[in-house]
């Protein structure tokens, strides 16, 4: 049986609100305010990263909050919720369901996959969303027991290098073979895209980037006007 904050989801639209360290936008106040305009403008759930964005996100909005905290370490490529204390302090800030990597790439301080994941089911009570990269990842989240599988890192790891994104064939491939929910994520950048990526089985899809983008997406504008005209 899919829980009520997964379920909510189905058939959705999730908005990544984040931007990169440095960006001014880069403000709990602002994420929140961002999240808050996609749910009212028909959002099923947010996306967002680290504790303190997530905790002023949870006053706003109502839809299921997918909490993530990016941390970059010297130990490990691993970075996406790469550690239960991690976990534990975006639970602690009211994220409905802990996204993480779920690749076969080594974790920092030696934790493994499937016990990072059987920790936030015992000591979180809460839902796990598996960041894969490729088709036999997927496989081994969902048999650890992750209760989404989302295509995220597809394109980002050595093992996926050069995939045209979205990966609407690993998509495809996952949707297929799973039993539980398989979530496009990466790449999206149109509603026509949005839409192939339901046709391939997608149960909902996360747009991040070509909606919250605003340095991205002024940068590419920009640098239109350097363009030599035709």
């Amino acid at each position: 049986m899919i829980q009520p904050e997964i379920e909510q989801l189905r058939g959705g639209l999730i908005v990544s609100c984040q931007a990169p360290t440095g960006s001014p936008l880069c403000d709990p106040h602002i994420m929140s305010a961002m999240a808050l305009a996609a749910e009212q403008n028909g959002a099923s759930g947010v996306r967002i990263n680290s504790a303190e964005h997530i905790a002023a996100t949870k006053l706003k909005v109502r839809v299921p909050i997918i909490g993530i905290e990016k941390v970059v370490t010297d130990q490990s490529n691993v970075y996406i919720t790469p550690t239960f204390a991690v976990a534990r302090r975006i639970a602690g800030s009211g994220a409905d369901i802990i996204a993480l990597d779920g690749t076969s790439r080594p974790r920092p301080e030696g934790e493994r996959l499937k016990e990072l994941i059987h920790r936030v089911h015992q000591e979180l009570q809460l839902p796990v969303m598996a960041d894969v990269a490729t088709f036999d990842e997927g496989l081994q989240a969902a048999g650890f027991g992750a209760e989404i599988i989302a295509t995220t890192l597809c394109g980002y790891t050595a093992e996926s290098r050069g995939a045209q994104l979205p990966a609407f064939e690993l998509l495809e491939q996952l949707a297929k073979r799973l039993n539980v929910p398989v979530i496009c994520e990466g790449g999206v950048s149109s509603p026509d895209e949005l839409r192939r990526a339901f046709d391939c089985g997608a149960f909902a899809v996360v747009v991040g980037t070509a909606i919250t983008g605003v340095g991205y997406l002024t940068e590419r504008f920009a640098a239109a006007l350097n363009c030599p005209q035709r």
